[in-house]
C-alpha cells in the first residue's frame, strides 16, 4: 500500500465557494472504516457530476473526496466478511457525500457496505453498470414485484440516454418488455432501439404541466427525471399500473394530481439505491449478471482515466454524456 497517493479533493471556503483539486493524499485523509480497498474502477454518475460542479447539495461534509461507486481489491481488512485480495463493489451509503469516496487510489470503508464481486462479472463491467445501472435494476425488480410483466403492456423509460435510462432499456428489452424511450436527444433514437427500445418519443411530450389524467399509454414506467415529467408519466399510466421514481434531473417537485392514484389505482414506487439493504443489493447485482446483455455494455460505456473525471462530471451535468462513463483508475 502506498503511503501517498492521488485523489480529487473538494473544499469550500468561508463564503462557500467550491474548489476542486487533484491532491496528494495519505490514509489519514480517509475517514474511518474496517476495510481498505484499492480502487481499480469507478464511474461518473449524475450525482458525482452535481458534487464536482457544485450544481447540487450532494456533499455534506468538507473536505470531501467525491465518488459514490467503486470496484476494486481489498488490501487490508478488520471485517470478518473480507480478506486481502477479495474483489468487491461499493455503491451508496453516503460515500462521496458524507464519507470520503472513490476518486482516489484507496478508499477506507465500512465492510458492511461492500458486496463481493458477483461471479461472472469483473470490475470494469461492474462500473459500466454502476449505481445508475444498479438503480435501474432495483426499478425493474420493483415493477415485477408489483405484477408488471411484458404481457400487460409497454413500459416508458424517461431520461433514456442517461445511465439509469440506458441500462433500464437494455434490461427491460432483454426481459421481453415493449419499451418506450423518452429522450431530449432524438438523434440517439437508433442507439436506443439497438439497446431494446421499441419506440422513441421526445421528452417535450412529457416535460410540460400535466393534466390530472391523460390518455393511457403504458402500464409502467421507470422515471429518473421527476417534476412535470413524472407527473405526466403518472397521468398516462394505465389502470393498475406502476411507476418507479429514482431521479430528479428535471426537479425535486411533483406538480401533479392524486387522480392517477385514486381513479386508476396507479402506484408510485420509490427507489432508494443509497441505503438499500444488503440482500436486495446482492439480488440486484445477481440479476444484472443474468438479465443485462454484457455485449451491450460497450455500447453503453465511455472509458476515461483518472484525469478525465472532472471533465466527465461537467459533461454529464451539461447533458453531453450518452450512457455510462467508466473510469479506469490505473490509466
Amino acid at each position: 500500500m502506498q503511503d501517498r497517493f492521488k485523489g480529487i479533493l473538494l473544499t469550500r471556503d468561508d463564503n462557500k465557494v467550491l474548489s476542486v483539486n487533484v491532491a496528494e493524499l495519505g490514509l489519514d485523509d480517509l475517514m474511518e472504516g474496517d476495510v481498505v480497498v484499492e480502487v481499480e474502477w469507478t464511474t461518473v454518475n449524475y450525482k458525482d457530476g452535481l458534487a464536482i460542479t457544485g450544481k447540487g447539495p450532494v456533499v455534506r461534509r468538507w473536505p470531501m473526496i467525491p465518488g459514490i461507486d467503486c470496484a476494486g481489491t481489498v488490501v487490508s481488512s478488520e471485517n470478518p466478511r473480507f480478506s486481502p485480495g477479495d474483489k468487491v463493489i461499493l455503491n451508496g451509503f453516503g460515500v462521496g457525500e458524507v464519507h470520503t469516496g472513490a476518486y482516489a487510489t484507496y478508499a477506507r470503508l465500512n465492510g458492511d457496505w461492500l458486496i463481493p464481486m458477483p461471479e461472472g462479472m469483473d470490475g470494469r463491467s461492474a462500473m459500466a453498470i454502476g449505481t445508475a445501472g444498479y438503480t435501474a435494476m432495483l426499478s425493474v425488480m420493483a415493477l415485477e414485484r408489483h405484477g408488471i410483466d411484458p404481457t400487460r403492456g409497454p413500459v416508458v423509460v424517461t431520461g433514456a440516454n442517461g445511465g439509469v435510462g440506458t441500462v433500464a432499456i437494455a434490461v427491460l428489452g432483454k426481459l421481453g418488455y415493449e419499451v418506450i424511450a423518452s429522450t431530449g436527444r432524438p438523434e440517439e433514437g437508433e442507439f436506443l432501439k439497438q439497446l431494446g427500445a421499441s419506440e422513441v418519443i421526445h421528452r417535450d411530450e412529457l416535460s410540460g404541466p400535466a393534466k390530472p389524467l391523460n390518455k393511457e399509454r403504458w402500464i409502467g414506467g421507470v422515471d429518473a427525471v421527476g417534476s412535470h415529467t413524472l407527473a405526466n408519466v403518472l397521468s398516462m399510466t394505465s389502470y393498475g399500473g406502476a411507476v418507479t421514481a429514482c431521479g430528479l434531473a428535471q426537479g425535486m417537485d411533483l406538480p401533479g394530481s392524486v387522480a392517477p392514484f385514486i381513479l386508476r389505482g396507479v402506484s408510485l414506487l420509490g427507489i432508494d439505491s443509497v441505503m438499500a439493504p444488503l440482500a436486495l443489493r446482492q439480488e440486484a447485482w445477481a440479476r444484472l449478471v443474468s438479465d443485462l446483455d454484457v455485449s451491450k455494455l460497450e455500447a453503453l460505456s465511455t472509458e476515461v482515466g483518472f484525469d478525465g473525471i472532472i471533465d466527465a462530471a461537467h459533461a454529464i451535468i451539461d447533458g453531453k454524456v450518452r450512457g455510462r462513463v467508466v473510469v479506469n483508475m490505473k490509466q
